[in-house]
């Protein structure tokens, strides 16, 4: 996997999952209809500023509420290239990686160095982000192995399919 860069987008915390993909919009599994409408409620029009690419920046407990799957795969299919934020909610950490969304558990501290606009690397190989606006590095927790196999592959479903192409 290969470094990310990108401009970012600042929210809070405890982002929930109705906030990332309202429910009037679950009637519908189609990613590419999901992600015209991340962040909404939140951002009036956010789905049309984003460029791909870009981060969404949060505060701790991002992703809580529901279950659903449609909340990651909406921030992937928008383009998002990475949410960094001190902690997700478990449930939402699992279908991140499920969906192929990378995601980072970045400190608080760090977190709060991050301002909007300020554009970001993501150095996956040294496990660092870099902070070109800023000229400062932060480190994240190190992905699990397998859940980094999940992200090389896009997806649960993707590496599920690639083991059974190996069995053959």
């Amino acid at each position: 996997m290969k470094n990310r860069t990108g401009k970012v987008w600042k929210f809070g915390k405890n982002i929930d999952t109705d906030i990332i993909i309202a429910a009037r919009y679950l009637s519908t599994s189609d990613a590419k209809e999901l992600a015209k409408h991340i962040m909404e409620d939140s951002r009036s029009g956010f789905a049309n500023m984003i460029a791909k690419g870009d981060f969404i920046v949060a505060d701790e407990n991002f992703g809580c509420g529901s279950s659903r799957e449609h909340a990651p795969l909406s921030l992937r299919e928008a383009g998002i290239g990475a949410v960094l934020a001190p902690s997700f909610a478990r449930i939402f950490y699992r279908n991140a990686f499920n969906t192929g969304l990378l995601i980072l558990e970045v400190s608080q501290n760090d977190i709060d160095k991050i301002t909007e606009g300020d554009q970001l690397e993501i150095d996956l190989e040294h496990n660092k982000i870099i902070n070109h606006t800023k000229n400062e590095f932060y480190n994240y927790a190190k992905i699990p192995s397998f859940m980094f196999e999940l992200l090389n592959a896009g997806g649960l479903m993707a590496y599920a399919q690639k083991q059974i192409k190996e069995l053959d």
